[in-house]
């Protein structure tokens, strides 16, 4: 017997006003009108409504690019859609990832019915905002984060670190003053150079744009070091929250592998397990023309709806359940795709000191954090599919 999953809704916004050199999001630059992208998400919600059925959404979520683009009101219409079609849990988080550069809507944004804003701050270093390529000073993040704080029930602060040239003290002073702020929940991301980005194109040509991993890992090290010092706890790899209160439940979603559905162009989504119909991905048409164009003729944007083998539904919950503090539930593993972890491989973990059991839960260390990827994989057991 297993729980009931929970339900969230994921809105890709694809536009951008201006694209990081770092980001590998399916993101362009706004062109014209953007009403028929608005028209295409909201069919496509309609379809998805009859597959799922009547499920109450446990969240909305608003991701991109740069959903803070989006007016008020087209905000409000798509949130209002979405509680008339599957209804909104009593405390369902309602958020938005936005841009300083942005905050004169927040209150607006409130208005239209968001209650979480995650913020992309990156640095309070101009220099370093220029470095990767933001379009907002350290003046404005302040100034944005202390209208949020007034505005939305919870803020998120998001930071960049390990880029070449960073200092541990100079990180320590970036995590000092977005601790100060009093911002309930921060999520600070290495640095990670990817193939086909502005920054993928430098390093082709031998420019060093990250640390390595073994310095980044110092950096790692020193955040929870510093943030636990002020009371934050590493609910997830990059997430740390004051609360559990403060913590992202759309996130957790993802995490707990319940179900989410994903619209707009190159929304993923899951639905399901093997113990139920079976566990799907589903994938949206990446460019917005394709992405109208689909939901005009056939309906709905889906482009890709693949039902997962045991073998990779199974790695996929233990790698994304190992990434939050509380660990992996064996129990729950077992009733939703039938297998266990590999016990012989969480053994060998365990004598490292880098896994930690307790009653059916296993965990990562604090040295297993640094190395998560790595380490959960080897929980990972070999399926004949």
């Amino acid at each position: 017997m297993t729980d009931t999953p929970r339900l969230g809704l994921y809105i890709h916004w694809p536009y951008c006003a201006h694209i990081c050199p770092y980001c590998d999001f399916n993101v362009y630059r706004p062109k014209g009108d953007t009403d028929a992208l608005l028209t295409a998400i909201m069919k496509d919600m309609t379809a998805w409504r009859e597959r799922t059925g009547a499920r109450r959404l446990s969240s909305v979520h608003f991701g991109g690019g740069t959903p803070s683009l989006l007016e008020p009101g087209q905000l409000s219409a798509l949130i209002d859609h979405a509680a008339g079609l599957w209804g909104l849990a009593s405390n369902a988080e309602i958020g938005l990832e936005a841009n300083p550069n942005d905050a004169a809507r927040f209150t607006d944004f409130r208005a239209a019915g968001l209650n979480r804003l995650s913020l992309g701050i990156q640095s309070f270093d101009d220099d370093v905002l220029k470095r990767l390529g933001r379009d907002h000073n350290a003046r404005g993040a302040i100034d944005a984060i202390r209208l949020a704080q007034q505005v939305f029930d919870e803020i998120s602060i998001d930071l960049i670190y390990a880029w070449a040239g960073q200092s541990l003290d100079h990180w320590h002073e970036e995590l000092k003053t977005a601790i100060a702020t009093g911002a309930g929940h921060l999520s600070p991301y290495q640095l990670t150079i990817e193939p086909r980005t502005a920054f993928g194109k430098r390093a082709e040509r031998g420019e060093r744009l990250a640390l390595e991993p073994d310095d980044a890992a110092d950096f790692y090290a020193l955040t929870e070091t510093v943030c636990a010092e002020a009371g934050f706890a590493p609910y997830e790899i990059s997430n740390l929250a004051r609360s559990t209160h403060a913590q992202s439940r759309h996130n957790r979603l993802y995490w707990d592998g319940d179900d989410w559905i994903g619209v707009g162009p190159g929304a993923h989504g899951r639905l399901g397990s093997h113990s139920g119909a079976g566990r799907y991905a589903t994938e949206a048409q990446r460019r917005p023309s394709d992405y109208i164009k689909a939901i005009e003729t056939a309906g709905d944007g889906v482009i890709a709806w693949a039902r997962l083998s045991a073998a990779d539904e199974l790695a996929e919950r233990i790698l994304m359940g190992m990434r939050v503090q509380t660990g992996l539930d064996r129990e729950r593993l077992i009733a939703l795709t039938g297998f266990d972890i590999d016990l012989e491989g969480a053994q060998k973990m365990s004598e490292l000191g880098l896994v930690e059991r307790e009653g059916h839960h296993i965990r990562l260390t604090r040295e297993g954090r640094a190395l998560a990827d790595g380490v959960s994989s080897e929980l990972v057991p070999a399926l004949d599919d």
